[in-house]
């Protein structure tokens, strides 16, 4: 397809799909184009995503009861310790992404993103439509509805809790972010729970009373989807009031609830895959040893210092305990000399972790540039720790908030491995 065609038929198809952002940040982000997978492969993926999950949500029990200065270790803000040893609602949860590689037979766990993950609307939502254009099957149908059917019964798991019948339940968003308020209003609309979205300047809290919406109503559950609680942490008023742990208070206090609940920042520390590891190599009994099996196949060697793997020969992966979009993430080859990283450095401030580098597989793929080579990522979404939808980002190296979104589809009629058009 020429690059003329290629822009028509992406600019035609696009802006039917509302409250979508098909480009980001003045380019292309979206294609108009499809990978193939069979259904043997969506079968493994919500098989490893499910084993995954039951391992990091496994690990969130040990973590509340380690010592204060463990978790310091790890690199959590001290203010949150309380506050990420609650056990709010049955899930660690609610949505979850897990960023997998596929290699070999199966796929690597390189993070979970357990608080605040993005890339919902794409695979829940829009791969579908995809799919109908290229008159394939789409390997996420269904989900849509899982994901309704979680998010409401989650919101009425707090209000039971709360002992309320009709709890005051507000979603919100940077109003001025596209991909964040759209993705939050997404959420709510398919959650079928009477709400209100409220952008998150516009909500008041009063320390130790509550957080009160627009009209002066306290809100009973909050769901801040796209708002990271390291962020939460740092946020201060005009009067220097650190009105972010102000909120943490209230849901200590059980006087707020929130989505996702304070387990999920827990696990949002990618230092807690250097934990599963370190019980991995000492054959810890605490995991199970089908358990094991799993992380062997899944997870990657992850440390909190890098020694192992330049005495071992072997490339790493530097990053921050807490980033996203690639941020602040470094390459470096089997002699320990940096080969990339990432032009966005935000996260500087956190402590690192070090993992075992795994290289993305290069596919073809069509773009407003052209036909491109790119590298590709595997989101694989877990849904109160059900495996649900699954999709692709592809870049460079290091999967960053520049690289595409890849929709991918079943060939109907046939089976057929990871392919681009």
């Amino acid at each position: 397809m020429d690059k003329k065609a290629y822009h028509d038929k992406r600019k035609r198809f696009y802006r039917k799909i509302n409250h979508f952002w098909a480009d980001l940040y003045g380019e292309e982000y979206a294609l108009y184009d499809i990978a193939y997978i069979d259904r043997t492969e969506r079968e493994r993926i919500r098989t490893v995503s499910e084993r995954i999950g039951k391992i990091f949500f496994k690990v969130c029990s040990l973590l509340r009861e380690v010592p204060d200065r463990t978790l310091i270790e790890m690199g959590f803000p001290k203010e949150t310790l309380s506050f990420i040893r609650l056990k709010s609602i049955a899930s660690e949860s609610v949505i979850a992404r897990l960023d997998l590689i596929p290699y070999g037979a199966g796929y690597k766990c390189i993070e979970i993103n357990a608080d605040t993950p993005t890339f919902i609307k794409e695979l829940f939502h829009v791969n579908s439509e995809v799919c109908k254009e290229f008159a394939a099957e789409d390997p996420n149908e269904g989900m849509e509805r899982l994901l309704s059917k979680e998010v409401c019964g989650s919101i009425e798991q707090y209000a039971r809790k709360l002992k309320l019948k009709t709890p005051n339940v507000v979603f919100t968003a940077h109003e001025d972010n596209l991909e964040d308020r759209e993705t939050v209003r997404y959420i709510q609309k398919l959650s079928g729970v009477a709400s209100n979205f409220i952008p998150l300047h516009k909500l008041e809290i009063q320390r130790g009373i509550g957080l009160f919406d627009e009209k002066g109503s306290r809100i009973d559950i909050l769901y801040r989807q796209t708002f990271p609680i390291e962020n939460l942490i740092s946020d201060e008023d005009a009067d220097g009031n650190r009105i972010g742990l102000w909120l943490l208070e209230l849901v200590e206090a059980e006087k707020l609830a929130i989505i996702n609940p304070p387990s999920a920042f827990m696990l949002q520390n990618k230092a807690v895959q250097a934990v599963i590891w370190g019980l991995h190599m000492e054959e810890h009994p605490f995991f199970t040893k089908e358990e094991h099996v799993w992380i062997e196949e899944s997870f990657l060697p992850t440390y909190l210092e890098p020694d192992i793997f330049i005495m071992s020969g072997l490339s790493f992966v530097k990053k921050p305990v807490f980033g996203r979009e690639g941020d602040t993430v470094e390459i470096y080859n089997h002699e320990g000399f940096l080969t990339h990283a990432d032009a966005q450095q935000s996260y500087t401030e956190y402590l690192p972790v070090y993992q075992q580098y795994v290289e993305h597989p290069a596919v073809d793929f069509n773009s407003e540039k052209g036909k491109q080579k790119g590298r590709l990522l595997l989101g694989s979404f877990l849904l109160n720790g059900k495996p649900s939808a699954a999709g692709y980002r592809i870049g460079g190296a290091i999967t960053n908030n520049l690289s595409y979104y890849l929709p991918f589809g079943i060939k109907k009629g046939g089976e057929k491995n990871v392919d681009s058009t």
